[in-house]
């Protein structure tokens, strides 16, 4: 079974529908919205406005963790955890269209993601992280090569500690796509950001 590519070869992780606007106009078109601090209608507001924002630019939108909300609003694509796997109705998701994406961690975990059949999966943390406490510690480059020879062409994330000057060596590995949060949100200058990461993975 041969998979459709991922939009692009970054994957900046974002906490406002705000930055969907700022990045996707600086060029970035993969980009996931993972809200932990808002629920309910607060939420949607805020999915609706990053799915303006990413209709504005051509961004692929993918949420995080809230497929109801996402099937809800018609977004394109989710991202699941393994803990998300337990409660998310897959059928309805495809059902709305919606192309998804798993985190793992191990390979029991990449073992119940592949039997879901998703559009990708994410391997992290590759270098340590101090945004998310994690119950798995680094997993390295090597292991993305390992899950490239696991998983055939179906396309791998590798987020986690990624930075800039670390992104290639994700590439180099096996990763079809570099995901980070703090180097695109906290960096002094975000749009430069996503100018540098785009020409650091292209493929040489």
């Amino acid at each position: 079974m041969t998979h459709s590519p991922l939009p692009q070869r970054i994957y900046p992780v974002v906490d406002r529908a705000f930055w969907v606007d700022r990045l996707g106009a600086a060029g970035a078109r993969f980009i996931q919205l993972r809200i932990k601090d808002k629920v309910g209608e607060a939420f949607i507001d805020e999915l609706k406005e990053g799915l303006r924002f990413a209709d504005r630019h051509g961004v692929s939108l993918v949420v995080n963790d809230f497929w109801r909300e996402a099937i809800l609003c018609g977004a394109p694509w989710v991202h699941l955890g393994q803990e998300d796997l337990d409660t998310a109705d897959l059928e309805a998701i495809r059902k709305a269209g919606i192309r998804f994406g798993i985190s793992t961690h191990c390979v029991e975990e990449l073992d119940r993601a592949l039997a879901t059949r998703p559009d990708y999966v994410a391997l992290g943390p590759i270098w340590p992280t101090r945004l998310k406490k994690m119950a798995f510690g680094p997993q390295g480059t090597e292991k993305l090569t390992e899950w490239r020879r696991k998983i055939g062409d179906l396309p791998l994330v590798a987020i986690g500690g990624v930075t800039l000057s670390r992104a290639p060596e994700c590439i180099v590995a096996g990763a079809d796509c570099v995901s980070a949060v703090s180097d695109f949100i906290l960096s002094p200058d975000p749009e430069a950001q996503i100018t540098a990461w785009l020409e650091a993975t292209e493929k040489k």
